[in-house]
């Protein structure tokens, strides 16, 4: 591996700090999820906020958005400033 490609050390410690921030985003979201299920069942069953889609179905596809986007922010941020 030439030298180079290696990123540098305050490199490593920014992604790590992007990703620790961007998964606490996401379990703090995935949290309100499991906290809805454990003691609001009834209001994901029953409230269909959007074409008859229960809320239980539109946050999970929610939550699949909000990873793919997490994702994103996350490559935006860590990209190394040379490579365009």
């Amino acid at each position: 591996m030439d030298p180079a490609d290696e990123p540098a050390a305050g490199d490593e410690r920014h992604a790590t700090r992007v990703g620790l921030v961007l998964v606490t985003v996401y379990c703090l979201l995935y949290a309100g999820f499991i906290g809805l299920a454990a003691f609001g069942g009834d209001l994901l069953k029953t409230l269909r906020p959007l074409a008859g889609v229960n809320l239980a179905v539109l946050y999970g596809l929610a939550l699949i958005v909000a990873a793919l986007v997490l994702a994103a922010v996350y490559m935006r941020a860590c990209r190394r400033r040379g490579d365009g």
